[in-house]
């Protein structure tokens, strides 16, 4: 079943000024959404995405907004910003592991995207070992780790 036009209109704004930062108007138009379209169940996943970010940033309901952050990634599993979303979500719970796997998850299914590049560096998560099966310490992962970063760089 299809969103009606009021319902789609509301998603829109609701995602909108929450990509602007008005979290509060934001979630007034997405509580809305929830509200009108329990029934309906065909909601996009950044609503899902937006609305489990919001309520786990301004209401501290962390656990139910990870669990709307995954759920959105179910439904548009090819949407970056529902990464983008359950990674901010998982920094929120401090669970920076949960973030890093998520921000990569994102990467690979858009990786010029500005915003998961901007979390990752701001994560700063480190580049992996060039040769996995060694320790990150081994002297060798250190000296071709350190040719790696000179060449990018």
């Amino acid at each position: 079943m299809a969103l009606s036009a009021e319902v789609a209109n509301s998603v829109k704004l609701g995602i909108e000024c929450c990509r602007r930062g008005d979290w509060n108007a934001g979630l007034h138009h997405l509580g809305k959404v929830t509200e009108a379209a329990e029934e309906n169940g065909s909601l996009p996943g950044l609503f899902y995405s937006y609305l489990g970010y919001g309520i786990a940033l301004r209401d501290r309901r962390i656990r139910e907004g990870l669990k709307l952050c995954r759920h959105s990634i179910e439904v548009e599993f090819y949407q970056a910003e529902n990464y983008l979303n359950l990674a901010r979500t998982h920094l929120l719970a401090r669970d920076r592991k949960g973030a890093v796997k998520a921000v990569r998850a994102g990467l690979k299914i858009d990786r010029n995207n500005a915003k998961l590049i901007a979390l990752y560096k701001e994560m700063g998560i480190r580049s992996l070992p060039v040769l996995s099966f060694l320790d990150r310490s081994h002297p060798l992962n250190v000296l071709l780790g350190r040719i790696r970063h000179a060449l990018r760089g």
